[in-house]
């Protein structure tokens, strides 16, 4: 009975660790030139709202699987 819970709690962490990952590994690198003196805070802009997005993203898909574990327990 137990088993889903730590599945979820894996597949949080895997969550996690992805989205550190895309985020240092592609997004870092990222660079807007062209723009003056507005480079770094278009930089930071555009970085800021990825990562939220990601969040939003991330926190949408655990509570879908987190609705579905708990649907599949109350039927068994």
């Amino acid at each position: 009975m137990k088993a889903p819970i730590y599945a979820y709690i894996l597949i949080m962490w895997g969550l996690i660790i992805a989205g550190g990952g895309l985020l240092i590994s592609i997004i870092g690198p990222l660079r807007i030139e062209g723009y003056g003196r507005y480079n770094e805070l278009l930089d930071s802009g555009i970085k800021a709202a990825i990562a939220i997005l990601l969040v939003v993203l991330w926190v949408f898909i655990m509570s879908k699987i987190k609705n579905w574990i708990f649907h599949k327990q109350i039927r068994n």
